[in-house]
C-alpha cells in the first residue's frame, strides 16, 4: 500500500490547478451545492468571478455554502434532481454553459435502507441532468459527472484502473455504476460533453455525516466521548482531501467539451491508501489525542473491504496530482469542526 503519487514521469507531484480565467466566463450548475464538495466547488467558483447556479433541494443551515455566506452570491434554484422539469428549468432560465453534477444520496447504510430513493435520486437524478442537457445543447458546452470508486465493485486485483467494468453489487455501489454507465452512453450515443469522476473517501471542513470516520472522529473528541468505528478497522480505503478533488473535477470541466474526452472516466486519488485504523490514529492526532483508542463494533456488512484507485490517466492527461497532504488536510479539517462544534 506505498505511495505511487509522482509515478508517471515527467509530471510534477504539485499538479496542475483549474483556470480562474477560464471559469471567470462562465455560467455553471451545480447540483449538490450545499453538500461537503459541492460548497468548496460553488465558493472556487464564485471566487472567481463566474456565475454560479446553485441547485438545492434539502436545506441545513450547518453547510458551508450557508455558514460561509456564499449562499447570498450564488443564484439559488430550488428542486429535485428526480423531477425532470425542476432540471430543465435551472438550465435554461440561467442559462448555463457548464454543469458540474455533484447531488445525490451519498450515503451507504441509507441505500441498504431505502433503495429506492437512492436509486431515483443517483440513477434518475443523473439522466434527468444528462437529458436536459442534450435537449439544451445550444446552451450546455461542458458536463461533469460525479461518481464514486464504489462504482467499480469488487474486483479481483487492486487498484481500480479505468479499463475495469461496473460491477457494483449493494445499492448504493450499483447506483454509482449506473451513473457512470448512463454518462457514458449519453456521450456516445448523442456526443453530449459529458466526463466522469470517480474518487475514493473525500475529507474536509463541511462534512456533516456523521457516521464517517473522520467527522465523527472529530466530533466525538470535541463532545469528550469515546470515538467509534464501524468496522473492525482493517478496511483499506483512499482519502482525499476536498481542496484536491474540487481541483479535479474544475479541471476536468475545463476539457469536458474536448471530443476526445467525451464519455471518459478518471480516478483520483493521492495512491496511498490506509486502513480504517491508520487514518483513525492520523484523526486523532490531528486533534492532539495520540492515543485516544476507539470502540471497534465491527459492524460494516455490505461493504467492499478493500478499495482504491490508479490515477495514471488523471496525472498524464490533465496533469492532475493531489497537493494536500494528510497531516495538513486533517489539521485544516480540525480546525473547521473545532469552529462549527466548539460551542457545543
Amino acid at each position: 500500500m506505498g505511495s505511487r503519487r509522482g509515478a508517471v514521469e515527467g509530471v510534477a507531484v504539485s499538479g496542475s490547478s483549474p483556470s480562474r480565467e477560464f471559469w471567470s466566463t462562465k455560467r455553471v450548475l451545480v447540483t449538490g451545492a450545499t453538500g461537503m464538495v459541492g460548497a468548496w466547488v460553488t465558493r472556487w467558483l464564485v471566487d472567481a468571478g463566474a456565475h454560479a447556479v446553485a441547485f438545492v433541494s434539502d436545506v441545513d443551515p450547518q453547510s458551508e455554502l450557508i455558514r460561509s455566506g456564499y449562499i447570498d452570491r450564488v443564484a439559488v434554484m430550488n428542486g429535485r434532481l428526480e423531477r425532470y422539469d425542476d432540471v430543465e428549468r435551472a438550465i435554461n432560465n440561467q442559462e448555463v454553459d457548464s454543469i458540474i453534477h455533484l447531488g445525490a444520496q451519498p450515503i451507504v447504510g441509507a441505500a441498504d435502507r431505502s433503495p429506492r430513493h437512492t436509486f431515483e435520486s443517483n440513477i434518475q437524478g443523473t439522466w434527468n441532468v444528462l437529458d436536459a442537457a442534450r435537449v439544451l445543447d445550444g446552451l450546455v458546452q461542458r458536463v461533469v459527472v460525479a461518481s464514486s470508486d464504489k462504482a467499480y465493485g469488487t474486483q479481483a486485483v487492486l487498484p481500480y484502473t479505468e479499463e475495469m467494468s461496473m460491477n457494483g453489487d449493494h445499492p448504493y455501489e450499483v447506483s454509482k455504476s449506473c451513473t457512470d454507465l448512463i454518462a457514458t452512453t449519453y456521450a456516445r450515443t448523442y456526443g453530449l460533453p459529458v466526463t466522469i469522476a470517480r474518487c475514493g473517501n473525500i475529507y474536509g471542513g463541511g462534512d456533516l455525516n456523521w457516521n464517517r470516520i473522520v467527522p465523527g472522529t472529530f466530533r466525538s473528541i470535541i463532545r469528550g466521548e469515546q470515538p467509534v468505528l464501524r468496522s473492525d478497522g482493517t478496511f483499506v480505503r483512499d482519502y482525499l482531501h476536498v481542496d484536491d478533488i474540487v481541483n479535479a473535477y474544475l479541471l476536468l470541466g475545463e476539457r469536458s467539451h474536448e471530443d476526445q474526452m467525451r464519455g471518459e472516466g478518471f480516478n483520483f486519488s493521492d495512491e496511498s491508501p490506509l486502513t480504517v485504523m491508520q487514518i483513525y490514529r492520523a484523526i486523532c492526532a490531528a486533534a492532539g489525542q495520540a492515543d485516544l483508542q476507539p470502540r471497534v463494533l465491527n459492524q460494516a456488512a455490505g461493504e467492499i473491504k478493500d478499495q482504491y484507485l490508479d490515477s495514471t490517466k488523471a496525472h498524464k492527461i490533465l496533469g492532475w496530482n493531489a497537493s494536500t497532504s494528510l497531516t495538513d488536510g486533517l489539521l485544516k479539517s480540525w480546525k473547521w469542526y473545532q469552529e462549527l462544534l466548539g460551542g457545543e
